[in-house]
């Protein structure tokens, strides 16, 4: 008796964002994390970094008509059901990924504004938080920022929860369609940051996901890997609120379930539905 095939990927996503050689962030925890969740990923590499989990000691970056000629050879074939950012660089290279949204058409955009690596490398030039605002943001079907980011895009102190929604709404008026604010730097009341939230924003409301802060150093890669699980899960057609849950609870496994690599920064377990 022949053996029924495996059930095919669904939810095309492709990445633009740049490679990270110690695998726990950027393209490589994009497509382990697509993966892992049931899509199908395919990528435009913006730039080539020399890290591991102490840091980034190196950035290469990618030609621009190479990053446009990658995304146009991916959606003219393949096609793809979302779209996810991370690490861009500088203003030409977010000008250039704003025209491959473009040349998506209606594919939504989750958009990851990647400026800081974990270990404080800087990942955007200063020069491109202009353009990001004016051309990523308002291209944005999920903005996905962290306190720090969200602070350098809207001007605004990001300290509190209550600063995590001000700045959402700031961010919502710039054009997102939708925007999951992170709480992971956000450190108050009497616990001093028992408990992590973060807020997702529509201009319909609010939805909170929030649980125990997990006390590891092994959390490198956690925004890639967050924005990517909700870029599968819009791909594969789950409702906005759906899609973040489900990757909320993803990321949230992936750290527990860490392996311990490296000696700085150690990356998540990216594989562990594949051994649930």
């Amino acid at each position: 008796m022949s053996q029924a095939p495996a059930q095919a990927p669904q939810g095309r996503v492709l990445v633009i964002a740049g490679s990270d050689s110690g695998g726990g962030a950027g393209i490589q925890a994009d497509i382990k994390t697509i993966t892992a969740l049931g899509g199908y990923a395919a990528t435009a590499i913006t730039a080539v970094t020399v890290q591991n989990t102490l840091g980034v000691t190196g950035v290469h970056p990618i030609p621009l008509d190479i990053i446009a000629a990658q995304a146009r050879a991916v959606l003219d074939d393949i096609g793809a059901d979302a779209i996810k950012t991370g690490m861009l660089g500088d203003a030409g290279v977010v000008e250039t990924v704003a025209a491959a949204i473009d040349h998506a058409g209606q594919v939504p955009a989750v958009i990851d504004p990647v400026m800081v690596a974990k270990g404080g490398a800087p990942l955007l030039a200063q020069a491109a938080i202009g353009a990001v605002k004016s051309l990523m943001i308002p291209r944005a079907a999920l903005l996905t920022p962290n306190a720090p980011e969200a602070a350098a895009l809207t001007g605004l102190t990001v300290e509190t929860t209550d600063d995590l929604r001000r700045a959402g709404e700031a961010l919502l008026a710039l054009g997102a369609k939708a925007v999951l604010m992170k709480g992971g730097h956000i450190l108050e009341g009497d616990g001093a940051g028992d408990r992590v939230v973060d807020v997702l924003m529509t201009p319909d409301g609010e939805t909170t996901y929030e649980g125990e802060r997990i006390e590891t150093r092994h959390t490198h890669g956690t925004g890639c890997t967050l924005a990517s699980a909700c870029a599968v899960g819009l791909a594969q057609g789950l409702p906005l609120e759906q899609a973040v849950a489900r990757a909320w609870n993803y990321v949230h496994e992936a750290m527990l379930r860490a392996p311990g690599f490296g000696a700085g920064h150690g990356p998540l377990d990216h594989g562990w539905t594949l051994r649930a």
